[in-house]
């Protein structure tokens, strides 16, 4: 069979799932390739993480005799067959990246109202050992939503501290559930980045709290450490600067996350602009916002 696939939210990071089933294929000896839209295909299948990037299947002609649409960007009920979940990734798919990408759990039990996770995936739970991603990449992004709160985390962590190769937990770990134990076993891990979150003002005591000690136990700043600062859900903006403003005295990086990009105001996607620009540090908000020629509350000048 001749095999298309289509990086719905054409990012510039893998798409997991494209990587498993260009790997399932190619064991079964067909050809893959990306879509070439001048070119026709057995069977097309469209992965897209995001909800709010565009769909390829409005305004394109794919030519192919069937087409698979997946992943948390269509709906929350859509998951690979196992044949397909449990196989090593084709890292050949994306020629340019050269680390280990997968997950060792999925699933959360927050049932936070601004993510699908754990009505998508439950409560956290181990789904993989590190070799089934892995075998001996010097760097290992990991993509578990959180890992704290498996049951098996001793085990897991102890996988990436035996790999020896740089660990980046892209997608946060829980700080509520941080200890002096956990951060023992982070600190025998060759860490590249960790992410937290500082998502709502409900949980300013125990999130600033947690911060300040992991601060304290590490040592590490804002090269290793990155806080994600979700807006436009339930904070305002004198909210948002305030979190920013904390997460920098403890010289960690934040890193602004919009909830609904298409219905956001001005001055939430200006401060996003200004805090993820690697500059601000330089410059204030208000003078980002001169310098923008931007009125947050009068519109643009």
């Amino acid at each position: 069979m001749k095999i298309g696939l289509i990086d719905g939210d054409n990012t510039a990071f893998p798409n997991l799932a494209l990587m498993k089933i260009s790997a399932y294929h190619k064991r079964h000896g067909d050809t893959v390739e990306f879509v070439n839209y001048w070119d026709s295909y057995d069977k097309v299948y469209i992965s897209k993480v995001f909800t709010y990037t565009s769909d390829h299947l409005k305004g394109n002609v794919i030519m192919c005799d069937e087409i698979v649409a997946g992943g948390t960007g269509y709906n929350l009920t859509s998951k690979l067959p196992e044949d397909m979940e449990y196989i090593y990734p084709d890292y050949d798919l994306y020629p340019g990246y050269d680390f280990a990408l997968g997950f060792l759990s999925r699933g959360c039990p927050r049932k936070c109202g601004f993510c699908v996770v754990s009505a998508k995936e439950g409560d956290s739970h181990s789904v993989a050992n590190i070799n089934d991603f892995w075998k001996g990449q010097k760097h290992i992004k990991l993509l578990d939503p959180n890992i704290l709160a498996c049951k098996d985390w001793i085990s897991l962590f102890q996988q990436l501290i035996d790999t020896r190769a740089m660990i980046d937990f892209s997608q946060g770990l829980d700080l509520r559930l941080m200890d002096k134990k956990k951060i023992r076993m982070l600190l025998k891990m060759r860490i590249k980045r960790v992410h937290f979150a500082y998502d709502e003002m409900k949980y300013r005591r125990i999130i600033e709290r947690k911060l300040r000690e992991f601060s304290k136990e590490t040592g590490w700043e804002r090269k290793k450490v990155g806080v994600y600062v979700l807006t436009n859900y339930n904070t305002t903006l004198h909210e948002d600067l305030y979190r920013i403003q904390f997460i920098r005295d403890l010289n960690f990086q934040p890193y602004v996350m919009i909830y609904d990009k298409k219905n956001t105001s001005r001055a939430t996607r200006e401060l996003s602009s200004w805090c993820n620009n690697p500059m601000f540090c330089r410059v204030e908000f208000e003078d980002w916002l001169k310098f923008r020629k931007v009125d947050i509350n009068g519109g643009d000048r």
